[in-house]
């Protein structure tokens, strides 16, 4: 059963990252073929189409190409769950399929993950939108900003805080 080019690709971007230098067709084909049969036209191809999406830049070395990796795996992992994701017709049923799929240890880096890019966390009450009970103890109204406007006045200006 012959592997999926999207396979073929990380490996290929897997020898990239762990050899952290420029790399050659001939030295990536090389190592590919302690796991499998290859042919050098087919890593030349797929080092091709990394260097055509931006994931690997390279530089002539004689009669060759040596490729350096562009961005880190996190960064091209992210890619790829994007790119699957933009895909479907239904993003939220395939986003939560994905979740089904995920160990707990998986949900737990994602909910860190979502942490970090979502600081302020959010108050899921639902009785009270603007922050729950540990956040105002004294029931007191939120602190304004100055300038801002009230958070129950008309836009028009024409609620009761206007002639102050």
């Amino acid at each position: 059963m012959p592997r999926q080019l999207g396979e073929l690709e990380d490996a290929v971007m897997t020898r990239v990252w762990q050899w952290n230098r420029p790399v050659t067709v001939r030295e990536v084909l090389e190592d590919l073929q302690q796991e499998r049969s290859i042919a050098y036209t087919t890593v030349m191809t797929v080092m091709d189409n990394l260097h055509q999406k931006g994931w690997v830049r390279r530089e002539v070395d004689g009669r060759a190409y040596r490729y350096t990796a562009v961005s880190t795996r996190a960064a091209y992992s992210a890619a790829l769950m994007n790119e699957a994701w933009s895909r479907s017709d239904n993003p939220a049923a395939a986003l939560v399929a994905f979740f089904g799929m995920m160990s707990p240890e998986q949900r737990e880096a994602l909910q860190d993950a979502v942490r970090m890019v979502s600081p302020n966390p959010v108050d899921n009450s639902a009785d009270n939108p603007a922050g729950g009970p540990a956040d105002n103890p004294e029931g007191n109204p939120p602190e304004r900003t100055a300038g801002a406007p009230e958070v129950d006045a008309p836009a028009d200006g024409t609620g009761s805080e206007s002639g102050r």
